[in-house]
């Protein structure tokens, strides 16, 4: 797999997007995934009288989103009549899971499988004040950033809004967050508190189906996730930055890693496209970077690569004047990854420049390291094909 810059999206994103549609086609359509509109036309082509369409929009969508309900049957405010037109025409299915793992620190990692028999990974994060999950967007990814195990993937497709906002609904089944029945889900405590779009893939090259799986998460009829509890990462694909915050309004972070165009067109690619002066000019012109919605600057921390003093200077002047904060990640290693952690105490060292010159600099912990679902190791296993550690240094050029 080249490490060059990604090739245009647009027959990949014709090919993959229909994929899913041709696998359905002749069968009950599934109900989760569209959106309010797309719903209600899909309720009256069913057969839904038009008076009722709207009425029964709600109530379906609040059977799906608020309940997790999946089962027509189990709808009990609609006619018995209703259901069976429901039963016969749509199906409420989410992604199957094919395995979970839980870690010694309580984050569990989830393989599902969805259309066509692929698999992407979902991590869910418990932490004293939140619960995150860690939603994939595509199988695999196609921007082979060198540091990255998912990277190490060959893009396969892109994830419908169905198994996006599905990942979120198989977390909740496994945590027991539905309400039961009889019970304001007003009420529940949220275990499941905030969404990270920083699983397998690049949201913003799977824009449409992000943005309308997170209108589902946002939906206060439904999941009612509130859109600063929702935050997109983007190694930089700039045109779509700014349809990020005008189309779903989410908090965004940037995969930025490396403070000269040298070293980040080896650690992320795509910078051969989008520069980091173009990517740079791109955030500080994002409608919704203020001082309350920073934009997160995400740092992995790699030994001898990008961890200088010299870094963080060039780092604090290169984001001046953007609302920010600085993520910083101990690099998480995987099998045959061509890079080591930073030492804890130059990881420290980097974080106090940025601290001093007041911006948060944060270090991550690790997490779900045992159980290979730390940030940068998740891979589906039907689509792993492993490479050497001197296959993938030598195809950064940094071996």
């Amino acid at each position: 797999m080249s490490a060059s810059a990604p090739t245009p999206q647009a027959p990949i994103t014709q090919d993959v997007l229909t994929l899913p549609r041709k696998l359905a086609e002749g069968g009950p359509r599934n109900l989760v995934g569209l959106t309010r509109p797309e719903l209600a036309e899909a309720l009256r082509a069913a057969g839904t009288p038009e008076k009722q369409v709207k009425m029964r929009t709600n109530q379906v969508w609040a059977w799906i989103y608020e309940r997790g309900v999946r089962d027509f049957a189990d709808m009990t405010n609609l006619a018995k009549p209703y259901r069976a037109l429901l039963a016969e025409h749509f199906t409420v299915s989410v992604p199957e899971v094919v395995s979970r793992h839980v870690s010694s620190d309580g984050t569990r990692k989830y393989l599902v499988r969805i259309a066509g028999g692929h698999e992407v990974e979902v991590v869910y994060i418990p932490e004293e004040d939140r619960g995150t999950l860690c939603v994939s967007s595509q199988v695999g990814c196609t921007l082979t950033c060198s540091f990255c195990h998912t990277g190490t993937q060959k893009l396969v497709r892109n994830l419908t809004a169905g198994e996006i906002v599905g990942q979120i609904m198989v977390a909740r089944d496994d945590l027991g967050e539905w309400p039961e029945p009889g019970r304001n889900p007003k009420n529940e405590t949220r275990l499941l508190s905030n969404i990270v779009l920083m699983g397998m893939g690049e949201p913003l090259y799977n824009f449409e189906a992000v943005r309308d799986a997170m209108k589902i998460a946002m939906d206060p009829e439904g999941i009612s996730l509130s859109r600063r509890r929702i935050t997109l990462s983007t190694s930089g694909v700039v045109p779509e930055i700014a349809r990020t915050a005008e189309e779903i309004g989410c908090m965004l972070a940037v995969s930025f890693h490396a403070t000269t165009d040298e070293t980040r067109d080896k650690l992320v690619p795509i910078n051969k496209r989008w520069n980091i002066a173009e990517l740079l000019d791109a955030l500080r012109a994002y409608p919704k970077a203020s001082n309350s919605e920073r934009i997160t600057f995400e740092y992995v921390m790699l030994k001898g690569v990008n961890d200088s003093d010299e870094d963080a200077r060039r780092l604090i002047k290169l984001i001046e004047g953007i609302p920010a904060k600085i993520n910083l990640i101990p690099f998480n290693e995987w099998p045959g990854a061509p890079y080591e952690r930073s030492s804890n105490n130059r990881i420290r060292a980097f974080a106090d420049i940025i601290y001093k010159a007041g911006y948060a600099s944060p270090i991550r912990t690790p997490r779900g390291e045992d159980i290979m679902a730390a940030c940068g190791q998740l891979k589906s296993a039907t689509e792993r094909a492993r490479k050497s550690r001197a296959q993938i240094a030598a195809e950064t050029g940094l071996g």
